[in-house]
């Protein structure tokens, strides 16, 4: 007799945890993928260069980003697994494209198919999410999400010291297994949609857009300054610390399990007592922490900090994602987080152009510094923003049968 997740896992249904395993190999691949394989694989091995490598994460990037509007579009009118099981297929191909890839259109063609196959799995999670459990669900998501993306890179990095075709048949079954596991999936969106053109959609989700104007900056800010650390950390801590790669690793350990292990909490904690001055201060703990980072020179303060990272990102990704579910209408789940998660996406994008940029024409802890500002500067600002703001976006949501998310079956 199969035994419910809902009674081994209270508040995550059979059909979210089912999600959240999916979503848990799909960035256990990418984050192995783009962190690790990737650049040692396509530099060590095919003689690209580090140039190459760059611009393929970019469009891995710019590929997912572009394409999220899109899937959303079309998981609210087609079958949820037709949608799924196509991108986790053409995904499938990219990666097979890698390991025979012998020309830079190759490498660069396989990162886009990655990116556009992984686009609608996170859209789906989002959409079953309950209404009632919004913020500790989304941390159980993130925790899968988080877990994933950081548990990739290190176990693919051991293996390459083993093998590069080792590793890379690793990745080929991890998404083989996410490719199994989506058939299972409910086959069809059974929730009502609007039957209205893209031109009407695009004209409502600009009206929407003006109407969360408290909460734009933040969709696309937080990501930016976030994406910042991505291409100078490693270097920093070198430099700051003189730490070896395996400290450096640890660091990062440390500073994921930290969050996996905050953010149901933190998101239970939101689903309580969720207010803006939780959000801020999520933030401003983010902010005070990368802070205290250029200001240290011993491991022992970088593993103490790191774990106060941890505890400032658990506090902001429910929180955040958990305030915006409050405004997408139910009959337009797919292209609504689509949209929003593209405008986020600009952040990802952006990011770490500007920091590296930053911290070649300064240093890293310049770099380090703006993201912490940036931080601090969204803290102030919904610190101060004045709740009746907010409470006018929620009722408009409210009044037009907005912030009801699918529900888990």
């Amino acid at each position: 007799m199969a035994i419910s997740i809902e009674k081994l896992k209270p508040g995550v249904s059979d059909s979210l945890f089912r999600y959240a395993v999916i979503l848990f190999l799909v960035e256990f691949v990418r984050g192995a993928y783009l962190i690790s394989y990737l650049p040692i694989y396509a530099t060590e091995e095919l003689g690209f260069s580090v140039s190459l490598v760059g611009l393929a994460v970019s469009i891995h990037y710019l590929a997912d980003n572009l394409v999220k509007s899109i899937a959303g579009y079309l998981l609210d009118r087609f079958s949820w697994r037709l949608i799924v099981n196509s991108g986790l297929l053409l995904a499938f191909a990219g990666l097979g494209l890698l390991v025979a890839g012998q020309s830079e259109w190759m490498i660069l063609t396989a990162a886009a198919l990655l990116g556009i196959g992984g686009s609608p799995v996170w859209l789906v999670c989002l959409s079953r999410v309950d209404a009632a459990k919004r913020a500790s669900q989304m941390g159980f998501l993130y925790t899968a999400w988080l877990g994933g993306l950081g548990l990739g890179p290190v176990l693919i990095n051991l293996l390459m010291d083993q093998s590069y075709r080792l590793s890379f048949w690793l990745l080929m079954a991890m998404w083989g297994t996410a490719m199994l596991l989506s058939t299972r999936l409910q086959p069809t969106n059974t929730q009502p949609y609007a039957q209205v053109s893209i031109r009407e959609q695009a004209s409502m989700m600009a009206k929407r857009l003006r109407k969360l104007g408290p909460l734009v900056p933040g969709m696309i800010v937080q990501t930016m300054a976030a994406g910042m650390l991505v291409p100078i950390l490693s270097s920093f801590a070198a430099k700051q610390f003189g730490m070896s790669h395996s400290e450096y690793s640890l660091v990062l350990i440390v500073g994921g399990v930290s969050t996996a292990i905050f953010l149901i909490p933190m998101g239970r904690l939101w689903d309580r007592k969720g207010s803006k001055q939780l959000l801020a201060g999520g933030f401003a703990f983010f902010a005070a922490a990368l802070c205290g980072l250029t200001m240290v020179n011993t491991l022992g303060w970088a593993l103490l900090l790191a774990v106060s990272l941890g505890i400032g990102y658990a506090a902001v990704l429910p929180a955040w994602n958990a305030m915006l579910g409050q405004f997408i209408p139910q009959e337009q789940q797919g292209v609504n987080w689509g949209v929003f998660s593209s405008l986020e996406g600009l952040g990802v994008i952006i990011g770490p152009i500007l920091g590296g940029w930053l911290a070649g024409r300064y240093n890293e802890s310049i770099a380090i510094w703006i993201s912490a500002l940036l931080l601090a500067g969204l803290a102030l600002f919904y610190f101060r923003l004045p709740s009746s703001r907010l409470a006018e976006v929620e009722t408009d949501a409210s009044s037009r049968g907005q912030g009801t998310p699918l529900k888990s079956h």
